[in-house]
């Protein structure tokens, strides 16, 4: 009789174990579950200054703080901004700037995790020559 009471307490165990464990994964958790997806592109230049825009989509509204800095750790720009679907165009003087590196953290208040994006600058000079068959 020991037995099959111990073979119940165990089944019983396991059944409320797997019950438990099933209703969990089923919470959602706001704080882990809220994604963001941050964008970082180069949309073109202005009077030969580039001009680069920033987005950011979140599933649920978020406080964001955006810092530029150049290789020196200088702020160049920061704000804080709120919201799911947040765009930003940043033009940088490349006089200023040089060919120094410039780094954007996206930083979002929920998770406190940040993202950080490099701007390096590199100039090419390409020369090319061509040879054609006249007739």
């Amino acid at each position: 009789m020991n037995n099959v009471v111990k073979t119940i307490l165990s089944l019983v165990t396991v059944l409320v174990l797997t019950v438990s464990v099933a209703f969990a994964n089923g919470e959602k958790n706001p704080k882990t579950n809220a994604t963001n997806s941050i964008e970082v592109k180069h949309i073109g230049n202005y009077e030969n200054q580039p001009i680069f825009q920033l987005n950011l989509t979140a599933s649920e509204a978020d406080e964001f703080t955006i810092t530029l800095r150049d290789s020196d750790g200088n702020v160049l720009y920061a704000d804080k901004v709120k919201g799911t679907n947040i765009t930003k165009k940043f033009l940088l003087t490349t006089q200023e700037i040089g060919d120094n590196l410039v780094t954007i953290e996206v930083k979002a208040k929920k998770n406190a995790k940040a993202e950080v994006y490099t701007i390096n600058r590199k100039q090419n000079l390409i020369e090319e020559m061509y040879v054609t068959k006249v007739k």
